[in-house]
């Protein structure tokens, strides 16, 4: 984890790891996986809450495999808030779900077509090796986090992504 700044690493590193090698195809051992990635998300995002931190929140379709919610980014004193959302792969735990914001597709280069953000230089081979101890809040972590916190601004700051106050006191005049 070398690379990331010491909050990010201090933050992840109190994520609980998990120990079940197992996808949506595996049965009961799904079962645990989900148990487990609900653990790490109720701790990440008690960590989050404890630290005014708090971020996103996400919720599961009843297998596990379908995952939504909103996340937002404070830029200049304002909140932007996108819908997120990612399915879990048939291969998961070995391959990391694909975080999609589906609000933001086509407006920055550092996504693909769907609005999933990219993930391959720096999150992809640190899941990897980290497979299959990572998980959801995991991928939240360093991936989703890392991502808003470079693009959010750039994208505000060059116009593509308006406040939601803007663009509803210039749709009234």
């Amino acid at each position: 984890m070398e690379g990331w700044d010491p909050n990010t690493k201090s933050t992840v590193q109190k994520i609980p790891l998990l120990s079940t090698r197992a996808g949506p195809r595996d049965g009961a051992l799904w079962t645990q996986r989900l148990k487990e990635e609900y653990g790490a998300l109720i701790k990440y995002m008690g960590m989050n809450k404890s630290n005014d931190n708090d971020w996103f929140r996400i919720s599961a379709s009843a297998d596990g495999t379908r995952w939504t919610g909103k996340c937002w980014y404070i830029h200049n004193l304002l909140k932007y808030e996108f819908d997120l959302q990612f399915d879990i792969p048939v291969t998961y735990p070995q391959t990391a779900p694909e975080i999609e914001l589906p609000h933001l597709d086509g407006k920055t280069a550092k996504m693909y077509r769907g609005g999933k953000i990219c993930l391959t230089i720096h999150f992809k081979p640190l899941w990897a090796k980290n497979c299959p101890r990572f998980g959801i809040a995991h991928a939240l972590c360093l991936g989703l986090a890392p991502w808003l916190a470079a693009e959010v601004p750039y994208l505000v700051d060059s116009g593509v992504v308006k406040h939601k106050d803007d663009t509803a006191s210039s749709s009234s005049s």
